[in-house]
């Protein structure tokens, strides 16, 4: 598989919500030939079958950034709240998932039955509120440090996803695998539907 040529000092941000499509999306940049900055230490399960593509390292990005620099050239998975840690000094691209809110909340409630936890106390119309105020917040956070984004939807990938892919692919510069992308997108887990 031919790998993908993203300008090295760029980093190729995956981000979203908790449960938007993250991992998805790091299947099919790893599909396309992207390189992926990920340890392998969380492994695939019943809410992300395909794997989770994640770095332990990014949890502790507001206390230690320095090692980010290694993520470049390569797609690496940082959710939404982590983002406003990104080092100023560092190039990105950001791929942001989004995903019916509702859809959110029922797979984040899911995610917690099947792990044997109590569902949050908090009624959905309020974590949907909180939800929605953030995702405003980080929107303006990366406008305002002119971060390039890409919103992708969600429903959008598992329904088009040869089209989502090759967005994805001119988004990057080109270069990527836009079929094998696409081929990766299992419909079957979108089993949470709005």
């Amino acid at each position: 598989m031919p790998t993908a040529t993203i300008p090295s000092p760029q980093i190729i941000v995956v981000s979203g919500l908790p449960r938007s499509g993250t991992s998805m999306m790091m299947k099919m940049l790893e599909a396309g030939g992207l390189p992926i900055f990920h340890d392998g230490l969380r492994q695939a399960d019943a809410d992300n079958p395909k794997g989770y593509y994640e770095s332990q390292r990014v949890k502790d990005l507001a206390q230690d950034a320095h090692w980010l620099a290694e993520a470049a050239g390569q797609g690496i998975k940082i959710i939404s709240s982590l983002l406003r840690y990104l080092p100023d000094e560092l190039d990105y691209k950001i791929l942001f998932m989004r995903r019916e809110m509702a859809e959110v909340l029922t797979s984040q409630r899911t995610m917690l039955k099947r792990a044997g936890l109590p569902p949050s106390p908090v009624p959905d119309t309020v974590m949907a509120a909180k939800f929605s105020l953030h995702l405003r917040k980080v929107t303006q956070f990366l406008e305002r440090r002119g971060i390039a984004r890409l919103d992708i939807p969600y429903s959008e990938v598992i329904t088009q996803a040869a089209e989502q892919a090759a967005r994805v692919n001119d988004f990057l510069g080109g270069g990527l695998a836009v079929k094998q992308m696409s081929e990766v997108v299992d419909a079957t887990l979108y089993r949470q539907r709005g």
